[in-house]
C-alpha cells in the first residue's frame, strides 16, 4: 500500500528516567548515544511539571499548555527519527493529577522527570 514501509525489530533499550532532567531531551539523547536512527518509544512514571501542546485543527496552530505541578506520566507513546545530525522525538503524553483528571497532547521541551522508565524499540528497514 502507498506510504507503507516494512521494518523489522532491532535492539530494545530499557532504562530508568533520571530525576530532574527534561523528558524529551533525555529520550533524544538515548537515541543519539545508541545510534537508534528510527524507533518507537514508550514511557511511564511521574513528572515534576509538564509542557505539551494541543493542535487546534481549525487554525492549524498548536496551543501550548504548561502545568507546574506533580503529575503521573500515565503514558508516553512516540517515535524517534533523525533530522539531519540530530535525533528528533515526536511523542504524545497522557498525564494525570492527584484528583484523577487526565491531560495530554504533543510533548514539548519543559517536561521535567521525577521518576520513571522507558522502552525504545529500534526499527530496521527490511
Amino acid at each position: 500500500m502507498a506510504g507503507e514501509t516494512i521494518h523489522s525489530g532491532g535492539r530494545v533499550l530499557l532504562g530508568k528516567l533520571p530525576a530532574g532532567v527534561d523528558l524529551r531531551e533525555f529520550l533524544e539523547g538515548v537515541a543519539a548515544r545508541h545510534g537508534v536512527r528510527l524507533g518507537t518509544v514508550l514511557a511511564l512514571g511521574a513528572v515534576e511539571r509538564a509542557a505539551f501542546a494541543f493542535l487546534d485543527q481549525h487554525s492549524r496552530r498548536y496551543q501550548t499548555v504548561h502545568l507546574n505541578e506533580n503529575l503521573e506520566l500515565l503514558n508516553l507513546t512516540g517515535r524517534v527519527s533523525w533530522s539531519g545530525e540530530e535525533p528528533e522525538l515526536h511523542a504524545h503524553v497522557t498525564l494525570g493529577d492527584a484528583e484523577g483528571h487526565a491531560f495530554g497532547g504533543h510533548l514539548l521541551p519543559g517536561t521535567v522527570i521525577f521518576a520513571g522508565e522507558y522502552w525504545m524499540q529500534e526499527l530496521l528497514k527490511r
